[in-house]
């Protein structure tokens, strides 16, 4: 599998590959020296605005699938999507990437990490070549 997904402390697995953290905020009062990523990917993960809205300080807690629309909306800025498409062509050429971050999500389709693995997926360039072939 070449894009798995995983909470940024659980235990590192040989097949992880790179492990990226795809979160603002890195966790508190974590030393440098214990971070589990190799790579920080900040602008990956919800904006704070998000992040808040989902845990109903400005309202009431956002659903699941508004949740998800909107940080999918998110990830179409040109930084994110310039980060997703090298995400994209790095797991198209073979490697492996775990998408860490801070939340343990007992179900993993109420985690943003879902959500940009999908986009990833969907970046890939031999899916759009796929697509394109099977169009003609």
């Amino acid at each position: 599998m070449p894009i798995k997904t995983r909470r940024w402390n659980a235990p590192i697995e040989p097949d992880d590959g790179e492990r990226i953290l795809v979160c603002r905020y890195r966790p508190r009062g974590l030393p440098k020296e214990q971070e589990t990523w190799h790579t920080w990917l900040r602008d990956l993960g919800p904006s704070p605005e998000l992040f808040a809205d989902f845990k109903g300080k400005h309202g009431p807690n956002l659903t699941l699938s508004v949740y998800k629309a909107r940080y999918a909306e998110e990830m179409k800025g040109e930084l994110q999507m310039k980060l997703i498409q090298q995400l994209a062509d790095r797991v198209d050429a073979g490697e492996t990437i775990t998408l860490l971050c801070s939340k343990d999500c007992f179900l993993p389709e109420a985690c943003h990490r879902s959500v940009l693995a999908e986009l990833i997926e969907a970046a890939r360039p031999s899916r759009a070549n796929a697509a394109r072939a099977s169009m003609r």
